[in-house]
């Protein structure tokens, strides 16, 4: 795939759980994809699986790229491959277009979207939706922030691992919608993990019951793609509890700006802190289930 403003050469920043994949993609669409990864053995693992370039540095990875995708985990790492001598903004060519997938603030967004008007680089904050098996398939919800002629030219690039993409509005409203995004999955797991463990008490066979309910009003993503494991008290399957908690820091920062309440949202945020306390800080966002469930 090549699109027809002549966009060819990508580089990926960040090869965790969801970049890994989603460079894949960029591989398989014909991108010239090069990478660059904090540790050196997952990037060495990513170039004999997807036949691409790797670089030692986050400057070297850009130098020739046309568009810059970075999928990191928190403002600080973003801040960490974005400047410095070593960095993106330093390295990058004139008119090249960042498209940044890191779940962090609209704050962060916003800065580097107007350093790109004074330094001639195009800003989009694009997180993503759908988890490890969402990037696996190429199949992730984008919600993306800036302007829509640098979308326009972006998209083509972000087909290659997202289905639903959406340009929501200025720069820092892809962050703003995926707060949104986390917001809801924080209050739907603890109510599915209240239902779940109310009808193991009831002494219900929830196989049959889940299967009923997930064709009516209740269904949600989380439940057709994790009642299962929650019913086998599996917690090894997506999103960690740590993330997440650092997610909804970043809702709970921005409420504290625009006076949103968000009084569900905090209680859940304490029972993940529960979780982390009980050792399942990697357990995935289900693991509520485990505060509820004495099986």
């Amino acid at each position: 795939m090549e699109d027809s403003m002549g966009l060819k050469n990508v580089t990926f920043i960040g090869l965790g759980v969801m970049g890994y994949n989603m460079a894949g993609h960029l591989k398989k669409n014909n991108f010239n994809t090069t990478i660059y990864n904090r540790t050196s053995s997952v990037a060495e693992k990513w170039v004999k699986e997807f036949k691409g370039d790797s670089k030692l540095t986050p400057g070297e990875a850009v130098s020739n790229a046309d568009v810059v995708c970075i999928c990191v985990g928190r403002d600080e790492d973003l801040i960490s491959v974005m400047e410095g001598n070593e960095g993106i903004i330093n390295n990058i060519k004139d008119n090249t277009i960042i498209i940044d997938h890191t779940t962090a603030s609209a704050d962060i967004a916003r800065k580097y979207y107007l350093q790109g008007k004074e330094s001639n680089f195009s800003f989009l904050d694009a997180p993503v939706s759908g988890g490890q098996a969402g990037a696996e398939n190429g199949i992730l919800s984008v919600m993306v922030g800036g302007d829509k002629d640098q979308f326009d030219k972006a998209k083509p690039i972000i087909s290659a691992y997202g289905k639903t993409i959406e340009l929501i509005g200025n720069a820092g409203s892809g962050q703003l919608a995926k707060m949104i995004n986390q917001i809801c999955i924080a209050g739907l797991v603890q109510g599915l993990s209240e239902a779940m463990a109310f009808g193991k008490k009831a002494n219900l066979d929830m196989e049959k019951v889940l299967q009923v309910i997930s064709k009516g009003a209740a269904q949600s993503w989380q439940m057709e793609n994790r009642y299962k494991t929650m019913l086998k008290g599996e917690y090894e399957f997506g999103f960690a509890v740590d993330w997440m908690r650092k997610d909804l820091s970043i809702c709970f920062n921005e409420a504290e700006k625009n006076g949103a309440l968000l009084p569900v949202t905090k209680i859940v945020d304490k029972y993940y802190k529960e979780v982390q306390n009980n050792g399942g800080s990697r357990y995935d966002t289900s693991s509520l289930m485990t505060l509820v469930d004495d099986k």
